[in-house]
């Protein structure tokens, strides 16, 4: 299962990166909770399809360096730049850990700094 849960984050951002939102969203329960931690939570599938319309004003780049599988459990450790409304691009290191059920991403527990 783990090299399965890994496969998935996998196809899934590469969806994020072509700016197939929509596409990334199959790959999350309906009930999907993200928490960025010491920020906010979004909960169900239509907060983040929201989050991502006013986030993503072009589709993020990033870098995964590190990603480990463990039970239902994957770990994506890079680096992420995102362009803001304004076209301001701002780079940011990020641990992102996914738990996923039934073969989808249940729940993300991101913690998100700026990069220097």
């Amino acid at each position: 299962m783990d090299l399965n849960n890994k496969k998935i984050l996998e196809e899934a951002n590469a969806a994020i990166t072509r700016g197939e939102y929509e596409g990334f969203l199959t790959f999350c329960t309906e009930d999907t909770e993200w928490n960025f931690v010491g920020e906010q939570v979004l909960r169900g599938k239509e907060a983040v399809r929201q989050y991502m319309a006013a986030t993503y004003q072009e589709p993020p780049k990033f870098m995964v360096e590190h990603l480990i599988a463990e039970g239902d459990f994957v770990t994506a450790v890079g680096k992420i730049a995102l362009k803001d409304a304004a076209g301001k691009l701002t780079n940011y290191r990020y641990c992102d850990v996914w738990r996923f059920r039934d073969g989808k991403m249940a729940e993300l527990n991101a913690f998100v700094i700026e990069a220097e």
